[in-house]
């Protein structure tokens, strides 16, 4: 099995397998790669509708030159003892990133939120963020406030007295609980219509339909979003380290 970065190539049969809509396994097996391979290139170039193979040679040559001038411009060398390879982290911290941004999150918060998640305790502090992500702490201080308004991170102070951001259990409920408040909010506002303009008319019946929609909608995302939660939980008490007696 051949190993060693993708040649030029190789990426263009990547990108003629992505438009005939193979899975990256398949595209692997032509290639004689791991899938592992095929789809970290992927994600880290644009993402199944967007990987152009001419680009994405550009940019890991440019990644590489970046590489040999400044080593220490790397997102976040990992010490030898934690026993992670650093390289396989900083990859799938890109890929983890890129689905963020994907997702619509800007790409400053999208790293942000990654080395939150990808962090053994959950939280680190704005100096740890900074000197993690090697940005200015303006950046960070605008993905954070960004990531509070959509319920995705928390703060409190630790023994120091100092604000750690963090990422718990109940981050994504809670973001999913806003979106459903938000979808009844919608609804009763829709509904607030039909009393306005007559409950006979056709801009009355529309705006009840929508009422209803979205009232069925959002009543089905809220008993997943329990449902799954009990999952979660149920899950992170098996797996949680338990105290020596």
């Amino acid at each position: 099995m051949p190993g060693g970065r993708l040649t030029l190539q190789e990426r263009r049969q990547i990108a003629l397998g992505l438009a005939d809509g193979l899975a990256y396994a398949e595209i692997a097996r032509g290639l004689d790669r791991p899938t592992s391979t095929v789809t970290r290139e992927v994600l880290r170039n644009g993402g199944p509708a967007g990987y152009r193979a001419d680009l994405a040679q550009h940019a890991t040559e440019h990644r590489a030159h970046r590489s040999r001038q400044s080593a220490a411009r790397r997102v976040r060398p990992v010490s030898p003892e934690d026993g992670r390879d650093a390289e396989a982290v900083r990859e799938y911290e890109e890929a983890f990133a890129t689905v963020f941004t994907d997702a619509g999150l800007p790409k400053m918060t999208a790293r942000l939120l990654v080395a939150l998640y990808t962090t053994d305790s959950g939280g680190l502090t704005a100096a740890e963020l900074v000197r993690r992500l090697q940005v200015s702490p303006a950046s960070v201080s605008k993905a954070i406030a960004f990531l509070e308004h959509q319920g995705l991170v928390r703060r409190e102070r630790d023994e120091g007295r100092r604000e750690r951001y963090l990422v718990d259990d109940d981050v994504f409920y809670e973001s999913i609980m806003t979106t459903v408040r938000a979808n009844l909010r919608l609804a009763e506002t829709a509904r607030r219509g039909v009393e306005v303009l007559g409950p006979d008319t056709q801009a009355a019946i529309r705006l009840e339909g929508i009422a209803r929609f979205v009232d069925v909608v959002a009543d089905s995302i809220r008993r997943s979003a329990d449902e799954a939660r009990e999952i979660l939980h149920a899950y992170r008490e098996e797996h949680s380290p338990r105290p020596f007696s």
